[in-house]
């Protein structure tokens, strides 16, 4: 909005600053943040008082979990608050990348925020069902993929490989699509301790960020080997508005967590980042950055397949934070260790734009 407004009227004075992503990508940061930590204690308190018993706790988890009873959920929505008004406030409204991972992250909260209420109303951990929810995700990926390729073309590329590698034409609709559901779901199986996913996704969020301004740049990107596509360097704009915003609700939900981002939260932000990763064209290097949510889908998936073909399990419990939880790791201890290695893993995708 306030780039349109300065746009209108010439960029005069100090509202030239405007002009520049850099300027409105950390704004973004700043506003998202303010926000999140203004509006934080009144709408926890809203949430508890609207809830009651707060989220479902699972009776066969860890016996520790037990003692959050009552803990507020759908935090999500102070996140989709703080990102949708930074975000809206500082993008280019002509950007066709940013209203398309927009309505990723609206579409999924939705979706999450649904579920949500279904637990909370029914006073069960089910919430809607799978098939119902794949489905609706699946037709928001496929429309915001749909609306990316119109301007990004559908070359597939992949790292240590210079130029694109196939044309996959309208499969990448479908292949966009996969990418943004499988990891909106792979960061909501990841929220399962207090902080263990809002940071990952924040260290995430900031790795797209180098990403994103870099294949927005003709220069570098020629320079690098990676995609070039015109206007992605103003998704930066929206991932450190979930940095901001991001900071603003770990406050709240660093252990003991004073409330729960839920599915409104995790399917949003994992959507989004999904998203990010198609507008760029960098779907595998999302694998080596969000590796950590990738390790807890595939924990998930293997727990199920090894269950139903053997009758056995591989893991004292899936996703893979709570088996270490049974090995007797603290909960801060698997979150502190599981943020570490989601950092190491987000240098390490980085450092595939210079291997090409």
């Amino acid at each position: 909005m306030l780039y349109f407004l300065a746009e209108q009227l010439g960029f005069p004075g100090i509202l030239n600053l405007i002009r520049y992503i850099s300027f409105r990508a950390g704004a973004a940061t700043a506003t998202a943040l303010a926000i999140g930590l203004f509006l934080g204690p009144v709408f926890i308190n809203w949430l508890r008082a609207k809830q009651g018993k707060g989220q479902p706790i699972r009776a066969d988890g860890p016996q520790s979990h037990l003692a959050k009873r009552g803990t507020p959920t759908m935090g999500g929505l102070l996140i989709l608050i703080s990102v949708g008004t930074s975000v809206l406030l500082w993008m280019d409204l002509k950007n066709p990348y940013v209203w398309a991972c927009l309505l990723v992250t609206a579409g999924f909260g939705l979706i999450g925020f649904l579920d949500d209420y279904d637990k909370v109303k029914k006073a069960h951990h089910a919430g809607l069902k799978g098939r119902t929810r794949l489905l609706l995700e699946f037709i928001i990926a496929g429309a915001a993929t749909w609306l990316m390729v119109r301007h990004s073309g559908t070359y597939l590329y992949v790292p240590f490989v210079q130029g694109a590698v196939i044309d996959l034409s309208w499969f990448y609709i479908a292949f966009g699509a996969f990418v943004i559901v499988a990891f909106g779901n792979a960061v909501n199986l990841t929220d399962g301790l207090d902080g263990l996913a809002t940071m990952p996704v924040i260290i995430a969020a900031v790795a797209f960020t180098l990403i994103a301004y870099l294949v927005g740049n003709a220069i570098y990107a020629e320079y690098l080997g990676i995609p070039n596509v015109k206007g992605a360097g103003d998704l930066t704009v929206l991932l450190l508005a979930i940095v901001g915003a991001g900071l603003a609700f770990l406050w709240f939900n660093a252990p003991p967590a004073a409330v729960f981002m839920g599915d409104t939260g995790s399917l949003a932000l994992g959507g989004a980042l999904g998203a990010v990763a198609v507008a760029t064209h960098h779907e595998f290097a999302l694998v080596i950055v969000g590796g950590l949510f990738v390790l807890e889908a595939v924990s998930v998936v293997v727990q199920v397949f090894w269950f139903k073909r053997y009758g056995k399990r591989v893991f004292r419990m899936a996703p893979i934070h709570h088996h270490f939880e049974h090995l007797g790791w603290s909960e801060p201890t698997v979150v502190i260790r599981f943020w570490i290695i989601s950092f190491i893993l987000a240098l390490a995708g980085l450092s595939t734009l210079n291997l090409r």
